[in-house]
């Protein structure tokens, strides 16, 4: 990472004494100063978890069709660079470093946080870029998100789930309210559930949204070695299965087949591009196997919902030998529901320390794993250390899952790739 990113990084990470301050009004305010108004249409993509997947499907679908298009995403897992994209392409360090440069000379006496600050540099890459559309993900929640200051054509839910209770709430209901706060009147509304919270569906029929729930405005179902999509007269047959692997990838895919279904006129998109799309799309993290003797996979779950999903693909995927946790996780994560989720998955764990202000020792973790398990504990200074001496213990036919936390994955993720 160059030097001048790097310093704008570590001066932003300084400048706010919160890292996250929910809410829209100084947002906003240097949006108009900046005049960060696009005529392009933007997509945003709120969630618990299924954010990223479904961006990464709307981007190489729209791509395919040979659209230009901006992606907005958090967090990264090894470069800030891996936040925004152009035309499916990591920004530049220069980039990155002339929106940061554009914001600070506009927002004159308004403090910003580090994700508000890069959330209007984004966009204003993207519309020096010229580009033809925008995807963002929301960062946390989605009513009083940085991302909400821009109006989108189409607004995407994809689950909800306990998580950031601190900022959200304590149950699906408040959570949900939270997230539908990216709906707009009268524009499409997709909820990739098909149970939400019903404060979800309050909200987007209050407002007047036009809303796509899964499993009764549309539809999706695998067949035999592929899938099909319905959303009234639209009907789409024979689809190769989503590149990303996991059994939560249909959902995710046919959300982004949803809005992208509602927009005909802003972003036509034919069979040939949604294809090719669902055939592109790389998400780094996300369930990613990495093959060889010991095979390892590299996952971000780091909440109950993501957990049973990496529980029921890890289910799906047998190992034929010992079966591997290298675990850490933040000390605000719901740590037992996370474990109780995977305590049958694996025949021991070698649990890991993460520092930082919302680290927690692996010595406290391991109180965790070892309460909810009857599987070998082992505790590490940090993940790194936890996947060695994983790689060293396992023989061909075991396989090591690195799973917790971004964080986790990011300090494995280069060592992953290593040999034995």
């Amino acid at each position: 990472m160059g030097s001048a990113l790097s310093d704008w990084l570590t001066r932003l990470e300084r400048a706010h004494p919160s890292a996250i301050e929910l809410g829209l009004e100084r947002v906003a305010r240097v949006r108009d100063a900046m005049g960060l108004h696009p005529a392009f249409p933007v997509i945003v993509v709120g969630g618990t978890n299924g954010k990223g997947s479904t961006c990464a499907y709307l981007e190489a679908i729209l791509r395919a069709q040979g659209y230009k298009t901006g992606l907005y995403t958090s967090p990264h897992l090894l470069r800030y660079n891996e936040r925004v994209r152009i035309d499916g392409a990591e920004a530049g360090d220069a980039e990155i470093a002339s929106g940061l440069q554009a914001v600070e000379d506009a927002r004159g006496d308004v403090s910003l946080t580090y994700f508000e600050h890069g959330t209007l540099g984004a966009m204003w890459q993207f519309m020096q870029g010229g580009v033809d559309a925008a995807i963002l993900e929301v960062g946390l929640g989605g009513r009083l998100d940085a991302v909400n200051v821009f109006e989108p054509a189409a607004a995407i839910v994809t689950t909800v789930d306990l998580d950031h209770q601190a900022w959200l709430g304590d149950t699906r209901e408040a959570i949900g309210f939270e997230k539908a706060g990216i709906f707009r009147s009268g524009r499409p509304a997709v909820c990739g559930e098909a149970d939400p919270p019903q404060s979800l569906l309050r909200h987007a029929r209050a407002i007047g949204a036009e809303l796509l729930q899964a499993g009764a405005d549309y539809t999706f179902a695998q067949v035999a070695d592929g899938w099909r999509f319905r959303m009234g007269e639209i009907e789409l047959a024979d689809l190769p299965l989503p590149a990303l692997a996991g059994d939560f990838q249909l959902a995710n895919a046919a959300a982004a087949l949803a809005a992208l279904s509602a927009l005909p006129a802003l972003l036509p998109v034919s069979l040939a591009a949604i294809h090719a799309g669902l055939g592109d799309a790389r998400l780094p993290g996300r369930f990613q196997r990495i093959p060889g003797p010991v095979e390892i996979v590299l996952d971000v779950a780091h909440n109950p919902q993501s957990a049973r999903a990496l529980a029921s693909n890890l289910q799906a995927r047998p190992a034929s030998g010992k079966r591997y946790a290298v675990f850490a996780m933040l000390a605000d994560k719901d740590a037992d529901g996370v474990v109780g989720a995977l305590k049958d998955a694996f025949d021991a764990w070698f649990v890991a320390g993460l520092g930082g202000e919302r680290g927690q020792s692996g010595e406290a973790l391991a109180g965790h794993v070892g309460a909810m398990t009857e599987a070998a504990v082992e505790v590490f200074r940090d993940p790194l250390s936890a996947l060695r001496a994983a790689k060293l213990r396992a023989v061909e036919g075991d396989r090591i899952t690195v799973f917790g936390s971004f964080y986790t994955v990011a300090e494995a993720l280069t060592d992953a790739t290593t040999s034995r």
